[in-house]
């Protein structure tokens, strides 16, 4: 079983558990908005070459 009880640290604990969280939660959209980006980009270069 989980024990989510952080006693006296639990005010240090839990921010830096949803600071964490965040700053995972904005790689991952970061990563995915530039492969977009990448993506469009590497189509108008190919249009352009065509």
């Amino acid at each position: 079983m989980l024990d989510f009880d952080a006693g006296k640290y639990a005010l240090y604990v839990w921010p830096a558990y949803a600071v964490s969280a965040a700053v995972f939660v904005w790689m991952i959209a970061d990563s995915l908005l530039r492969a977009r980006r990448w993506r469009e980009e590497l189509e108008r270069r190919k249009d352009d070459r065509a």
